[in-house]
């Protein structure tokens, strides 16, 4: 399948709008600082997914192979907790640990049923990152083979496990956490996280049974 810079813009939006993420060929310097590190592992466990996918390889092991980088690259229980919002404190501790694997989940789903072909783009890590306070943000250009490159950039924080990614930012703008917290507001009350979980878990099968076969 050959992909244009529109139909990658268009994924790289509607993604992000369920999910967050970027894909490519990483730039020989993509890991040159600590912080970029994760962003390099994932993209190149994307760019196994793309190929494997143009291969034929079926949507399980595609699964399997990228579910542990996404696991090391992101900091998926603060994801879990921002995406929430200010009720995730009021939450019981069996809903917030259900949402923190079913973020997982829908992580790595959302990425495997996305990417699954290859037509030469490249991912670039640039140089230059941005302070946040005590985070930073790792530039990135998803540049195709023909048209404008997309700019996604990754917010990272240090902590017990190292620099993983938080957020993620379309455009250098469009917050990966800000959609979702807008998009829960409605699904989560004091205590009840119990309609997010429910269409979390539809929106997981969903995605995984429309690419099972490829």
């Amino acid at each position: 399948m050959t992909h244009h810079i529109g139909t990658m813009k268009h994924m790289l939006r509607s993604t992000l709008l369920t999910l967050g993420l970027g894909f490519g060929l990483v730039s020989a310097a993509a890991a040159a600082t600590p912080e970029a590190a994760p962003v390099a592992a994932l993209d190149a466990g994307l760019l196994a997914t793309m190929k494997a996918g143009a291969a034929g390889q079926n949507f399980q092991a595609r699964y399997d192979a990228l579910d542990p980088i996404v696991q090391k690259s992101y900091n998926l229980p603060e994801l879990a907790k921002n995406s929430v919002g200010f009720l995730w404190a009021t939450l019981p501790a069996a809903q917030q640990q259900e949402l923190t694997a079913l973020f997982e989940q829908f992580t790595v789903v959302s990425y495997v049923s996305q990417f699954n072909a290859y037509d030469g783009e490249r991912f670039d890590i640039l140089p230059t990152e941005k302070p946040l306070g005590e985070k930073k943000i790792v530039e990135t250009q998803l540049v195709p083979t023909s048209g404008d490159p997309v700019e996604l950039d990754y917010v990272m924080q240090n902590g017990p496990q190292g620099w993983q990614i938080t957020d993620v930012l379309l455009n250098g703008t469009i917050s990966q956490v800000a959609v979702h917290a807008s998009d829960f507001a409605s699904m989560v009350t004091s205590g009840n996280a119990a309609p997010l979980i429910a269409a979390l878990k539809n929106k997981i099968a969903i995605l995984s049974s429309g690419t099972t076969g490829q």
